[in-house]
């Protein structure tokens, strides 16, 4: 009888011991997600552009664990979010996105988050029609200055953080501010390069509306400003008879984009007897994402530089 109560009571023992440990387990991984590779905070950007300007601030600081929710190539305007992706943001201790409606899909999951654009003076947006509604458009790094201006909120947040590596943080900002102005140089030096009536860039959504504003190039797209909105038959007729009106040379594919808009839409331009070069084949443009790691564009010096170039190259 003693033997029995005996082997029960250590059933018993057992049993609460394998919960306390399992809960332990459950509380442990948590925290190894709050701070993981070796105890630095957790940071989750939302795209390429985000994770490039911390790549910048960070180096000779590392002091986050930085994951990317929306990979390279994809667009952010119609990203569905995973549950591996929501439970990312969950646990973040920091997470950086850009607001103006750009991660449409996301925006109620990213409310708590660090808007870069926040601070922006409303009056430097630019506000577009679309879906018979007036919104904002979101491609704000195709202005150099907003940029600059949102690279400047990443680093006070990281610094709020991660307030150790300020000096560090402040060094590396001034001294891309100096690589943005490079940039800046260039891009005007190779816009000369085109007659100035043929400074007409037609895209298949409207995400270049910064970039003309800030270069002077006027800008087409059959698409507004989210390519989660409509585009009719008419959008794409429309568009056509610019470039037949103005003998545009060329027309661009984007990466993020389905390309058989633009196949349509030469088709059109070629029914009204015009001639138009679809642009594609490695030369696509870069607008919503940055490249994949390892190719050309993969940082926000280089996508630009490279759609600079490709737009040049084929209206000059």
């Amino acid at each position: 009888m003693k033997k029995s109560i005996y082997l029960l009571f250590v059933a018993v023992v057992t049993l609460c011991l394998a919960a306390c440990g399992n809960g332990n387990s459950d509380s442990e991984s948590q925290s190894d997600k709050k701070e993981s590779n070796e105890g630095k905070p957790s940071l989750v950007v939302t795209t390429t552009f985000l994770k490039d300007m911390v790549s910048v601030l960070e180096e000779g600081v590392d002091g986050f664990d930085t994951h990317l929710i929306i990979p390279a190539g994809e667009d952010p305007h119609v990203y569905e979010p995973k549950a591996s992706d929501l439970d990312s943001l969950k646990n973040a201790d920091v997470v950086l996105y850009h607001g103006l409606d750009f991660e449409g899909r996301m925006a109620d999951v990213l409310s708590s988050g660090v808007s870069v654009t926040e601070k922006f003076n409303e009056s430097n947006l630019e506000e577009m029609e679309e879906d018979e509604g007036i919104v904002v458009d979101p491609h704000f790094w195709f202005d150099l200055d907003l940029y600059q201006q949102a690279m400047e909120r990443v680093k006070e947040t990281l610094i709020e953080n991660n307030p150790d590596g300020k000096e560090q943080y402040e060094a590396n900002f001034d001294a891309y501010v100096e690589e943005l102005k490079e940039l800046d140089s260039y891009i005007k030096s190779r816009i000369d390069e085109i007659p100035e009536k043929s400074r007409v860039l037609v895209t298949p959504h409207d995400a270049f509306n910064y970039f003309s504003r800030a270069y002077g190039m006027e800008v087409f797209a059959p698409q507004g400003v989210s390519t989660d909105s409509e585009v009719s038959n008419n959008q794409i007729q429309q568009t056509a008879d610019k470039i037949v009106e103005n003998n545009i040379k060329a027309i661009f594919i984007e990466t993020t984009t389905n390309p058989d808009r633009m196949k349509r839409l030469q088709e059109v331009v070629k029914a009204q007897g015009g001639e138009v070069e679809l642009v594609s084949d490695g030369n696509e443009l870069l607008s919503d994402s940055l490249a994949p790691v390892g190719e050309d564009g993969d940082t926000f010096l280089t996508m630009y530089r490279h759609n600079i170039d490709v737009i040049v190259d084929h209206l000059k």
